[in-house]
């Protein structure tokens, strides 16, 4: 275990939200991973580690979806805005908050803690997005309504607005900084959002040509360049079917074991973490818990589980 790699502390954030998923059960990752051990397995690498438990989050059977095109939108804003506070206290106390979902739509209120924490300090956010969809959508162009595919256009400014101004930081990173890994699901109509974006991407065939230990890297110096703090949020659906077969939108062609893990180990060796997304884990299409288990996995070494 590479020592100077771990951080000293780590604050566990439950946030059991599946109102912005086309299929239901993501609400349960929360609970698969600490399952799977996620906080002993954590503290054993050194780490002083906080339980927060879970933000309250209401299910379906409660609500309206109201507006067809941000199906439940005001009620994963409240989630994202309740996280967006837990997690930049625990960066404010000086500890790497890994948030465990959920959907993808609690990342915007993850991110917009950490972009709030680095305005603070005066440093520039990077943020690496590993995911096999882009997450660009908004209102206008999605064809499902569902906002776990909207949380990154909302990340740099654009739509949903509710999600773009949590906690008063908008954009909450520049296209810039903001790089995509994994990317190999795309409609239409977000291929020419995220063309026009200026964010960095690098698809499954950019994996496949250049291996993922230049993409990490290539990554690491466009999201890190000049010390910025990196917030990591890792869509386990970025992962191939075959070694994450528990998430609701499973697509062919991603990630295997060993690329996943060295993404993740390159981002441990850069010390730069600051937070942690784990999302999408869907305990009700997984087998024996597998895909919670290898989420932990990958949270160990973002944290800095080195193999010698």
């Amino acid at each position: 275990m590479a020592r100077e790699a771990v951080p000293a502390a780590v604050h566990i954030i439950g946030v059991p939200l599946d109102l912005g998923a086309g299929r239901r059960g993501v609400d349960m990752g929360p609970s698969a991973l600490r399952i799977a051990g996620i906080d002993e397995k954590i503290a054993a690498l050194g780490i002083r580690v906080t339980e927060k438990g879970d933000i309250e989050a209401p299910i379906q059977e409660t609500r309206l979806a109201g507006d067809p095109s941000k199906k439940y939108l005001r009620e994963i804003a409240a989630v994202c805005e309740a996280l967006c506070r837990l997690a930049l206290a625990s960066q404010e106390e000086g500890a790497v908050p890994v948030v465990l979902g959920g959907d993808h739509s609690i990342g915007a209120g993850s991110v917009a803690a950490s972009a709030a924490c680095a305005r603070r300090l005066g440093v520039p956010l990077g943020l690496i997005w590993v995911d096999a969809h882009g997450d660009m959508n908004t209102p206008a162009s999605s064809t499902s309504g569902n906002v776990h595919g909207m949380p990154l256009s909302a990340i740099l400014g654009q739509e949903p607005v509710e999600l773009a101004r949590l906690c008063a930081s908008s954009p909450m990173v520049p296209p810039e900084r903001t790089v995509l890994i994994g990317i190999r699901n795309l409609d239409a109509r977000e291929k020419e959002i995220v063309r026009a974006s200026g964010v960095h991407v690098f698809t499954m065939k950019d994996v496949d040509r250049l291996g993922i230990a230049v993409v990490a890297e290539r990554a690491l110096g466009i999201a890190g360049a000049g010390g910025a703090r990196l917030h990591v949020s890792f869509d386990v659906d970025a992962c191939d079917p075959l070694v994450a077969p528990g998430v609701g939108t499973p697509v062919r062609g991603g990630l295997d074991y060993r690329e996943a893990h060295t993404l993740m180990e390159l981002v441990a060796e850069s010390r730069q973490l600051a937070a942690l997304d784990l999302v999408e884990v869907n305990p009700v299409l997984d087998v024996r818990n597998s895909t919670a288990v290898l989420a932990t996995e990958l949270a160990l070494s973002a944290l800095g589980l080195d193999i010698l």
